[in-house]
């Protein structure tokens, strides 16, 4: 499908996956994929859960033939061009999944109201972000899994890892239902491919630490800013960088 509301100049590959027994009145969960953008094998590892719990699975593919390399486009939300220039609202990979499920209600008559999302690791930071600069999207809960960096809510430091130059309203984000989900035993540098630049070591020595200074400093803010605060952080015992079984762990949180 286009990924852009008024222009073809994208496309993007969505899969989806539709238990028999499924109506517009059940959940919509979007799975989004990690760093390897694999979108198919994160469907197939929700199949099953799928059909337990009576979801529709929507994975967007946002594929990259530099995707070793460039990060801005997706795990970033393509708020950025590579050279740091503000993208316009209408073009950030946030935007794309409100399309996807414009799409999804236009294309079958439906009348779905909002969504689910989980993303692990590449895919926990698009869903943190997307949090934190799209708060007015129509997500009903989002769990963000084992993400490698934040954006942490400091308008001194440069986006992707601080808020500068970028827009945002932590205050309507804080009322988000997003839940920091942590593998226990995701505490080595060494598990999958973490970013040990300056500015991410300063968020902790690995994402079981990141995740917790991030959560501690959002509500840290929130409590300053005086405004509501409904995010969680939930840890999975003896569980390290594992995107199934963090998968069967978030869709107990659903």
């Amino acid at each position: 499908m286009a990924a852009y509301e008024n222009s073809e100049r994208r496309t993007i590959r969505v899969w989806t996956y539709r238990p028999e027994t499924w109506t517009d009145a059940d959940p919509v969960l979007f799975v989004m994929h990690g760093m390897g953008r694999n979108a198919e094998t994160y469907l197939d590892a929700w199949t099953e859960i799928a059909e337990q719990h009576g979801f529709l699975l929507v994975a967007p593919e946002f594929e990259s033939r530099f995707a070793q390399y460039v990060t801005s486009d997706y795990q970033e939300g393509n708020v950025q061009t590579f050279y740091g220039a503000l993208n316009p609202e209408e073009e950030w990979a946030f935007t794309v999944i409100e399309n996807i499920f414009d799409r999804l209600n236009t294309t079958n008559g439906w009348s779905a109201l909002a969504y689910d999302m989980f993303g692990h690791s590449a895919g926990g930071q698009f869903v943190q972000r997307m949090v934190m600069l799209k708060p007015h999207a129509r997500i009903r809960r989002a769990v963000a899994a084992n993400a490698g960096t934040y954006t942490f809510p400091d308008e001194t430091i440069g986006y992707p890892f601080g808020l500068r130059s970028v827009p945002h309203d932590l205050t309507r984000s804080y009322t988000t239902d997003l839940i920091i989900l942590l593998g226990e035993l995701d505490n080595t540098a060494d598990q999958g491919r973490l970013d040990q630049s300056g500015p991410a070591m300063a968020q902790g020595e690995h994402r079981l630490e990141r995740g917790r200074n991030f959560f501690s400093d959002s509500q840290k803010d929130a409590e300053g800013r005086r405004a509501p605060f409904h995010w969680r952080l939930r840890t999975v015992p003896d569980t390290g960088h594992d995107f199934r079984a963090m998968s069967e762990a978030a869709a107990a949180l659903f």
